[in-house]
C-alpha cells in the first residue's frame, strides 16, 4: 500500500479516505462499525467527517457521525491505526464561523464526540469571509500549540482566500493549510483545475476531494433522468451530469473498465488517485466498500488516463 504525505505535515494517508457523512444518517451504528473495521483491516487509514454530519436529517442536531466514529474508536482500540479528519464552520445553530473563539469551542465539542485527545487533520468546512484569514489561522495555531490538532486543512474556500491564508501563515509564523478538500472528479473538473491545482502544486498542498464519484453518477448506474428519479436522495445532483458530455465520460469509463475487467467506480477513482493525494469515498454497505477498495490496485496506463481525461475535457 502506497501512503502519501499530506502537504508538508507528518500525516500520511493511504490513497482512499473513508467519508463519514453517512454514519448515523442512512447507515446505522452496527453497519458503520463493520465498514470502519473492514476499511482499516484492509490497510487503509484515513477517515473524514464533520461536526455538522448529519444535521440536515429530520431530528438530527449534528455530531451524529463523529459520535459513531468515537464509539467505534473506543470499542475497536484502533485509534493508533487511523488519521482522524473532521471539519468545522458549517452552521451548527449560530451561523457559519471560522472565528478564533468559535474554532476553540467547535474543536472541544468534536474531541468529546470523537473520544480522542487530538484531531489529526482539522479543516474549515466552509469559509467565513467576514473573518480575517489571520484570525482563523491564529485559531488553528492555538489548537496546534495545545496539542489538540495535528494539521489544518480547508474546504469550500475561494482560491483568493486560500492563497491569502497561506500567505498569512507564512508571514505570521502560523500553521498553514496542509490540505484542500475540493469538489473534484472526472465530471467536475473546471473549478479545481483552473483555480486550485496550480496553488496546491506550487505550495505542496495535499488534495483530498469530495464527491469522487459525482454523487454516484460515475458508477455507471445512472444514464437517464428516470434513473436519477429512482434515487430521491441523489436525483437532483445527478441530473446535471445527464447530458452529452456525461455520456462521453461514461462511455470512456466503460471502455477502460472493460480493458481492465474492473467496475466503473474503480476506474473513476483510479483516475483521481493518479492525479491527487486521495479521494474521499462514502459507502453504505460492505459490498460497496469491497468494490472501491480495489481502485488503488488498478494500474491505469498513460493511454487510459488520456482517454478518460479527454472525455471530460
Amino acid at each position: 500500500m502506497e501512503f502519501r504525505q499530506l502537504g508538508e505535515s507528518s500525516l500520511r494517508v493511504a490513497p482512499l479516505v473513508l467519508g463519514g457523512n453517512v454514519f448515523g444518517w442512512n447507515v446505522d451504528a452496527k453497519t458503520s462499525f463493520a465498514i470502519l473495521d473492514a476499511f482499516v483491516d484492509a490497510g487503509f487509514n484515513a477517515i473524514d467527517t464533520a461536526d455538522s454530519y448529519s444535521r440536515w436529517a429530520p431530528g438530527h442536531v449534528g455530531g451524529e457521525s463523529e459520535t459513531i466514529i468515537g464509539k467505534w474508536l473506543k470499542a475497536s482500540g484502533k485509534r493508533d491505526k487511523v488519521v482522524i479528519a473532521t471539519k468545522f464552520g458549517e452552521d451548527m445553530g449560530e451561523g457559519r464561523s471560522t472565528r478564533k473563539g468559535y474554532i476553540q469551542r467547535a474543536a472541544a465539542a468534536s474531541l468529546r464526540r470523537l473520544q480522542v485527545d487530538h484531531i489529526d487533520l482539522y479543516q474549515t468546512h466552509f469559509d467565513d469571509e467576514a473573518t480575517p484569514v489571520e484570525e482563523t489561522m491564529a485559531g488553528f495555531g492555538q489548537l496546534v500549540a495545545e496539542g489538540k490538532v495535528g494539521a489544518a486543512g480547508a474546504s469550500n474556500i475561494t482560491p483568493e482566500r486560500f492563497t491569502e491564508s497561506l500567505d498569512a501563515s507564512k508571514r505570521l509564523g502560523l500553521p498553514r493549510y496542509e490540505s484542500l478538500q475540493p469538489l473534484y472528479n472526472l465530471s467536475d473538473r473546471s473549478e479545481f483545475e483552473s483555480g486550485y491545482e496550480a496553488i496546491c502544486r506550487r505550495e505542496t498542498i495535499g488534495v483530498i476531494p469530495y464527491y469522487g464519484l459525482a454523487a454516484g453518477f460515475l458508477t455507471g448506474k445512472y444514464h437517464s433522468a428516470a434513473d436519477a428519479d429512482g434515487n430521491p436522495a441523489r436525483g437532483p445532483r445527478l441530473k446535471k451530469y445527464l447530458n452529452a458530455r456525461g455520456s462521453r465520460i461514461l462511455d470512456a469509463i466503460g471502455k477502460v473498465a472493460a480493458r481492465h475487467e474492473a467496475t466503473c467506480a474503480q476506474v473513476a477513482l483510479a483516475w483521481l488517485i493518479g492525479r491527487i493525494t486521495a479521494p474521499i469515498v462514502s459507502v453504505t454497505s460492505l459490498a460497496q466498500l469491497a468494490d472501491i477498495l480495489k481502485a488503488p490496485q488498478l494500474n491505469l496506463s498513460a493511454e487510459d488516463m488520456a482517454i478518460l481525461s479527454a472525455a471530460g475535457a
